[in-house]
């Protein structure tokens, strides 16, 4: 690789201006917006100290936080193998890079449905399907960044695309159809609507629960319509007599919601996937390591207290 001596100022221009990509990347690849802004951190500090600058800094830069996404994401297998209840990727909000000509690659990869995919490949799978499937970087500097050969890189794509198009949903809801049915979901959720929330569940809805034995998760796992709906609609109206709020808002490019305390601090967030014109899974995030950045996170127990002591109408 050719290189040359840069000014630091120009360096950190550089970096700048690659960092919502080298972001998007590193969180695509851990499931994580601590550890993908540790990945970001950590891939600045060596571009930094690299005494000539590379001749793609691009290149580079994505290598280094590919490289560093892997090594976290093998140590990560173990912790996750002895966390408690089920796991779940760490909600994000905004999604900080675009990209007009890879728009819907980036939208898809983004939710929790397909990011929990990726969890079923191995770190070099996630990362060759990454850095391909969704960022359309050639073989080249994919097979630089995960340090295998173009061969090797391009079979494994071709395992990774089949464990992840296999899971895939074979019906999607387009972006108006999902909004509507997301406003149906949540004015029955706040008004305790049973009947309203059986209406826009699927048969075999799921409503699974994240709280990492860390804040009191609304449901490990629950299936099926009917249960799912009994459970929500004895929730929100209990919660808002707490003078509890939801704030409906993006999750992972998909319709969610935060359920704030009353002082305004975040409880739980909602996630939702939809197949089908239905809503398939109700994913709840509890656990408040992976709500912190999203602003002063409630004591989820205490207003569980507060909660169980609320009679039901």
């Amino acid at each position: 690789m050719t290189c040359h001596r840069v000014h630091v100022g120009s360096r950190t221009e550089e970096f700048q201006e690659l960092r919502p990509l080298l972001f998007s990347l590193a969180y695509r690849l851990l499931g994580s917006v601590a550890e993908a802004e540790d990945a970001v951190q950590e891939a600045w500090l060596r571009y930094e100290t690299t005494p000539t600058r590379p001749r793609s800094p691009k290149a580079f830069l994505s290598a280094v936080v590919t490289r560093i996404s892997i090594d976290v994401l093998r140590s990560a297998r173990v912790r996750r193998e002895q966390y408690v209840g089920e796991w779940l990727p760490e909600p994000l909000l905004t999604d900080p890079y675009e990209d007009p000509a890879r728009s819907a690659e980036l939208a898809d990869s983004v939710s929790m449905a397909a990011l929990l995919l990726l969890e079923r490949l191995s770190p070099l799978e996630r990362a060759v399907f990454v850095l391909r499937e969704v960022f359309a970087f050639d073989f080249a500097d994919v097979a630089a960044a995960v340090g295998r050969s173009e061969g090797a890189c391009r079979q494994l794509l071709v395992r990774a695309r089949d464990h992840v198009h296999s899971g895939r949903p074979r019906f999607e809801v387009d972006r108006q159809a999902r909004e509507v049915l997301a406003a149906r979901f949540f004015d029955a959720f706040r008004d305790g609507d049973v009947e309203g929330l059986r209406d826009v569940l699927a048969a075999d809805v799921q409503l699974v629960g994240d709280a990492g034995g860390k804040a009191p998760a609304l449901a490990r796992i629950v299936v099926g319509a009917d249960k799912v709906a009994r459970l929500l609609a004895t929730a929100f109206p209990r919660l808002a007599r707490l003078d509890a709020t939801l704030e409906q808002c993006e999750v992972n490019g998909q319709p969610g919601a935060m359920l704030r305390d009353r002082e305004g601090k975040v409880a739980y967030l909602l996630a939702l996937d939809m197949v089908d014109g239905r809503i398939q899974t109700v994913r709840s995030l509890g656990n408040p390591d992976k709500l912190g950045h999203l602003g002063p996170v409630a004591d989820a127990w205490a207003l569980r207290r507060e909660f169980i002591n609320v009679p039901r109408d």
